[in-house]
């Protein structure tokens, strides 16, 4: 098993940047791992994966290049920098885990961090 625990989240104004870090407990580097969001009202949505060696990453359409997701196994964490942040960015965020090699979808990870709030004002 793995414990997540997201820290990073805040206040930032459109253009800003925010870096998310999820530390996790257990045997991390055994773990893909993911990031996704969830605004009110809706669907919680796939942001960003990379799989445990740290050479292959995923990412929604959405992000367009403005996210970079990244892990450090020997600190047991994952990182989410964010950068040209927009208020549709605006939800909860959070890091996950999962067994699945290329995982992507929220059923395919098993174990979730609690999520930090990111609000992005225009």
């Amino acid at each position: 098993q793995v414990q997540l625990v997201e820290s990073g989240g805040g206040l930032v104004q459109t253009g800003g940047s925010l870096r998310l870090s999820c530390v996790a407990s257990g045997t991390f580097r055994r773990y893909s791992m993911g990031w996704f969001r969830q605004a009110p009202g809706k669907e919680r949505e796939f942001v960003a994966a990379i799989n445990w060696s740290d050479i292959n990453t995923y990412y929604a359409d959405f992000v367009k290049g403005r996210f970079t997701i990244s892990r450090d196994n020997a600190k047991s964490t994952l990182y989410l920098q964010m950068s040209s942040l927009e208020p549709e960015d605006t939800a909860v965020y959070y890091c996950a885990a999962s067994t699945t090699v290329r995982a992507t979808r929220p059923l395919e990870f098993a174990y979730w961090g609690q999520g930090t709030q990111v609000t992005v004002s225009s």
